[in-house]
């Protein structure tokens, strides 16, 4: 149905917010339960407002939101949200644009080639079985930190080919302080400069100075280093434009390294959170995991060619990414007017598209609510219209590193699986989703480790003791 105008803005029926902060307030309180009730109530397009004068609309038809991702993705630019993001990751992959973004595409996009993944493959093994070495049977873990703990060692060794034993807590603390400052920064209606010296600016500005100061130590030391690494900072240090010859500077590649241990850090750490968590809530799919993993896997340690071998794995984690999408929300601005299947959308009005409320559309996903990794079998994905599953967004920002995460979520989760069985630990509080910069599982997770068979497992030296 085409609509003019005046006729959209008009006509369509919209919910009722605050005169000055809008429907702010609401999603900062439930974002995920407001996004819902908005696509349910409202259909494919939805109006809200941040503020007294920012109009939102919540896209939720994949039609629509191919056109906004794809065909006509030229009229859209990352939403001013992210640019509180960007005295984090600057000018990298997250928050560049246009001609800029898709050069720096063209020099990282060899980093995630298939040999080099194949290449990470080995660390993500190696550093997932030494860390859970040191578990014990019957022990209660903070999972969540666990978790982030592995993928911090697994983006510090693809990343720069070192351990980070060391430096892991300084490194950890500065990206927590730094995605919380972010985070407030990016859901407040009026955000003051980083310049005026509020408690919040001055932790954030100190955390990407600590992050900062590792990172340039690192390239300078690479530089006179002279054993050719396989890294992704080695990649990114070697790469050479095809149109003109150059290379990115220190300052771009500081940029798209902050990019990718942002992005490849906290997104895989809450996916095999979540993965953890959907298990010991379902007893017959982790006995199925077990099932394959002994028999693929066996005794033996894993190897990076069992990711193939593993798809009941894999459907774990499609399934996972469905129900708790770690990136739920993506959000542009519209940069020039523009019409969306008739829908007109002016300069300045923004577009959120929802992968957490595309994913628990009943229209496309049978007991949306129920945690099935047998739904993904039988090529369901090619059956489903393109966008109603989208955890890495989708077009020519499409998640970079999409087939690296995949891999590294399931071996990951192979290498626990093959050892321990995790449960919930008791009385534990109400688990729910917190949609902060990624979706977390929120105050934490609690579980216990069982040895599944503690004689096959000899203990050994690990380097995260």
């Amino acid at each position: 149905m085409s609509h003019t105008d005046d006729g959209f803005r008009n006509s369509q029926k919209v919910p009722k917010g605050r005169l000055i902060s809008g429907h702010t307030k609401e999603f900062q309180k439930d974002a995920l339960g407001f996004l819902t009730r908005l696509a349910k109530e409202y259909g494919e397009v939805a109006k809200f407002r941040f503020g007294p004068f920012q109009n939102v609309y919540l896209v939720s038809n994949p039609d629509l939101i191919k056109q906004i991702l794809v065909t006509k993705q030229k009229s859209f630019v990352k939403s001013k949200d992210l640019k509180a993001l960007k005295p984090l990751t600057g000018e990298g992959l997250l928050t560049s644009e246009k001609d800029f973004h898709m050069r720096q595409r063209r020099l990282i996009q060899p980093s995630f080639k298939k040999n080099h993944i194949s290449h990470y493959a080995k660390d993500i093994i190696d550093i997932t079985m030494a860390y859970i070495s040191t578990w014990e049977h019957n022990d209660e873990r903070i999972i969540t930190k666990d978790m982030m703990d592995i993928t911090l060692g697994i983006v510090s060794k693809t990343m720069f080919s070192i351990e980070f034993t060391d430096g892991s807590e300084i490194v950890g603390k500065s990206l927590d302080t730094v995605l919380k400052a972010a985070v407030k920064r990016m859901r407040s209606i009026f955000r003051l400069p980083l310049w005026v010296p509020t408690k919040i600016n001055r932790e954030y500005k100190k955390a990407i100075k600590s992050l900062d100061k590792v990172i340039y130590e690192i390239i300078e030391k690479r530089k006179t280093d002279t054993v050719k690494h396989e890294d992704m900072l080695g990649i990114l240090m070697d790469a050479r434009d095809a149109e003109d010859g150059l290379g990115m500077t220190n300052h771009q590649v500081r940029d798209e390294l902050m990019t990718i241990f942002l992005a490849g850090h906290e997104t895989t750490a809450n996916a095999l959170s979540w993965a953890l968590y959907a298990l010991s809530m379902n007893p017959e799919i982790q006995s199925k995991l077990f099932c394959e993993v002994d028999s693929i896997i066996g005794r033996r340690t894993p190897s990076p060619d069992d990711f193939m071998k593993l798809p009941y794995t894999q459907n774990i984690i499609q399934e996972t990414l469905r129900m708790y999408p770690p990136s739920f929300m993506i959000s542009r601005d519209v940069e020039e007017d523009v019409v969306i299947g008739g829908y007109h959308f002016k300069k300045g009005d923004m577009i959120i598209i929802s992968s957490y409320v595309m994913q628990h559309d009943p229209k496309y996903f049978e007991q949306p609510d129920s945690f099935i990794p047998e739904r993904f079998e039988n090529n369901f994905l090619k059956n489903l219209p393109m966008f109603a599953y989208l955890p890495f967004g989708g077009g020519p920002r499409v998640c970079i590193g999409n087939h690296f995460a995949m891999m590294e979520a399931v071996l990951v989760l192979a290498c626990i699986s093959q050892r321990y069985r995790i449960k919930l630990a008791p009385d534990h509080h109400e688990v729910t989703p917190l949609p902060s910069l990624t979706l977390r599982p929120k105050r934490g997770l609690r579980m216990v480790v069982e040895e599944r068979e503690a004689e096959a497992f000899a203990p050994e030296s690990s380097t995260f003791k």
